[in-house]
């Protein structure tokens, strides 16, 4: 019985979510405190019950029950229990549930953590949560329910997909709908803001925490499907420009221009009805990295439906969100106007609005590039390819100015800076940029995108360390060091993280791209492979069974100028449920290098087709993104926002003295 309490418990969650998105709503418009105090245990309730029916499904994967289509579909009896687990969400039902799970669970704690909030800004942002919520339940319950029953049951399944049995897919689909859905909170603030006709910088500084967070999680999100494509796919590339991928980074940069914007929305008053836009964006672009993944309109290895009629719910869903959001925005922009003061060409606020404008004009690019095959082929005009040349050759030079202002922004004054106190500021480090980027491009033969790309790097990392020694230089005469560390906030240190980490992974990023190497060999036990200083040879081919699968797999002795250095074991599989081959490559990490071995075909008997590859810097690609989503996760957990949160609603007896604590 557990997949029909599974179903019911779908049921009962809908209908909480449409009290969560109702009544609240309809209390906080007529003030009434008795209808606003609905929001929070409605919103309990609902995550409660997805929580239920999340349990049912999985209980329904670990104990085989095949008379559940969506198990039948993807568990099988010989897959080991941690991907049936897994499985809950490696296909559309389950991965659409895990999503409005977590929908439920970002709702739930913004209930338990705003309880110092207004009464009906509490009420309006869980009002526009479950409406959200409202919508998703429906598309599941309506085209994807994950508990219909398959009758007769099925023997047995027909098996996860091979590509989803991996450690990076059990982490890597939660990651990512944390970010996708974490931007849903952002755009309740902006939504229950623009209702209330309330934009200032206390709604800045309460939605930014949240924002934070999404935009971490999604920044790892983005890492991990990147890492698992680099080892699993075979092919040795970790970013491809597919439009899976780019339904991903979209709103990654929407949400990199919406941190900032609310910097200056809180600090300065400023910006407010552009950063109310940029949530809007954040959280439509998330929706339609849904529509593309789910719609059929795309292949890829990440998409998950092909059925049209989820495709048009989803378009239908997305159409009004979108709608009726640009529709309120434009009603409501007149009476919240832009705020804040004047401020000069060369200030703080001119430089994050440019950073803005870049990030935007990326993600356009990034949209057409992704969304034009899609319309010529809707249109019967035939069918085009858009690659990484176009790619590269549009967003690359338009990421370059933002690279630039990474380094400059921290030392200009808000309201009007000094172009001459920031030049004698960095001259030193413009200086060593140039000279190291200079000579590096020119002792290893750099091309000049190369150089650019190092020059970026340096440039963002001694900036960033020169901020640091700036700032301590800044502390009161006498200060012992350890205090001048300490008295600097969390959200500072989280953009000094983020900033370092953004320089490595450029670093990782250009020499990677322009230093790698591979070679193919048709290869049998006992050949050798040579790439520059490293040869790889192949010292036996095994063959070896796992619990659902066969494999062939090569032992390769790798050595530098004559010393070992790696002993690799890349496997050649076949999932015999599916009868689907599947690339294992085997990978030698390292700070500077990896050396990548991955087997082909068999093209005759124990004659193997081997790709060797030598990746420089991969490490640094890694590193650097895993220090970006630190940094937003450092920044997020700033104090001050909670001691914000005080200010806010203590009662104006005691509001001075909380105000006080909060500035110092």
């Amino acid at each position: 019985m557990l997949p029909e309490i599974g179903n019911y418990a779908l049921m009962l969650a809908l209908a909480l979510a449409l009290v969560q998105g109702i009544v609240p709503l309809v209390g906080a418009q007529r003030a009434d405190a008795r209808w606003m105090a609905v929001a929070r245990p409605a919103t309990f309730a609902q995550v409660g019950f997805s929580t239920l029916a999340f349990a049912c499904l999985a209980s329904a994967f670990v104990q085989h029950d095949f008379s559940v289509l969506y198990v039948a579909q993807h568990s099988n009896s010989l897959l080991p229990w941690y991907y049936r687990v897994t499985a809950t969400w490696g296909g559309h039902e389950g991965s659409l549930l895990l999503w409005t799970w977590m929908l439920g669970a970002w709702s739930a704690a913004v209930a338990l953590f705003s309880r110092r909030l207004p009464g009906d800004v509490v009420a309006r942002v869980l009002a526009v949560l479950g409406l959200v919520s409202t919508g998703f339940l429906l598309f599941m319950l309506l085209t994807s329910n994950p508990f219909a029953r398959l009758i007769p049951a099925a023997l047995d399944g027909q098996d996860l997909n091979p590509l989803l049995q991996d450690f990076g897919m059990i982490i890597h689909p939660p990651l990512l709908y944390m970010g996708y859905v974490g931007f849903s909170v952002a755009f309740a603030f902006a939504i229950a803001a623009l209702l209330a006709g309330r934009l200032d910088a206390a709604w800045a500084r309460w939605s930014r925490p949240w924002t934070l967070l999404a935009w971490s999680f999604l920044t790892l999100g983005i890492f991990m499907g990147s890492f698992w494509a680099y080892y699993e796919l075979g092919w040795g590339g970790w970013w491809f420009w597919d439009a899976v991928e780019n339904a991903s980074f979209m709103p990654w940069l929407v949400g990199t221009a919406l941190v900032h914007s609310l910097i200056v929305s809180e600090k300065r008053g400023s910006f407010r009805s552009w950063t109310v836009l940029l949530a809007i964006l954040a959280f439509s672009l998330s929706l339609l990295g849904t529509f593309l993944v789910r719609s059929g309109v795309l292949t890829s290895v990440h998409a998950f439906a092909t059925d049209p009629e989820r495709g048009a719910f989803i378009l239908v869903f997305l159409t009004l969100v979108i709608g009726l959001s640009l529709l309120l925005y434009a009603w409501r922009v007149g009476t919240i106007g832009g705020g804040g003061g004047r401020f000069t060409l060369f200030s703080r606020e001119s430089l994050l609005l440019a950073n803005n404008v870049v990030l935007l004009a990326a993600t356009a690019a990034v949209l057409l590039g992704t969304l034009y095959p899609l319309f010529v082929d809707a249109l019967e005009l035939g069918k085009i390819s858009v690659g990484p040349p176009y790619f590269e050759t549009v967003f690359v030079p338009l990421m370059v100015p933002a690279l630039l202002l990474v380094a400059v922004g921290p030392f200009v004054a808000w309201k009007s800076g000094s172009a001459r106190s920031v030049a004698r500021q960095l001259a030193a480090v413009a200086a060593a940029s140039v000279v190291l980027a200079g000579a590096a491009a020119v002792a290893v033969g750099a091309t000049p995108m190369v150089a650019v790309g190092l020059l970026a790097a340096l440039w963002i990392v001694a900036g960033t360390a020169w901020q640091l020694v700036y700032r301590i230089r800044r502390a009161p005469p006498g200060m012992p060091f350890r205090t001048r560390l300490a008295r600097e906030p969390a959200s500072w240190w989280g953009m000094l993280v983020a900033h370092a980490g953004l320089g490595i992974f450029v670093a990782g990023v250009t020499v990677a791209n322009g230093f790698d190497a591979a070679r193919d060999a048709s290869m049998r036990a006992g050949d050798t492979v040579t790439l520059g200083q490293y040869a790889f040879r192949l010292t036996a081919l095994d063959k070896v069974a796992g619990p659902n699968y066969h494999a062939v797999r090569g032992t390769f002795a790798v050595t530098q100028n004559g010393k070992p250095v790696a002993v690799l074991t890349p496997e050649k599989r076949l999932y015999t449920v599916q009868n689907m081959p599947m690339t294992e490559a085997a990978i030698a990490r390292g700070p500077l290098r990896d050396l990548y071995v991955s087997l082909g075909e068999e093209t005759a008997s124990g004659r193997w087709l081997v790709r060797v590859q030598h990746k420089p810097f991969m490490a640094w690609i890694w590193a650097g993104a895993l220090l970006v989503a630190a940094g937003g996760l450092a920044a997020a957990a700033d104090r001050r926002y909670r001691a914000a949160m005080a200010v806010r609603a203590a009662p104006a007896a005691i509001g001075e003295p909380v105000r006080k604590a909060a500035r110092a």
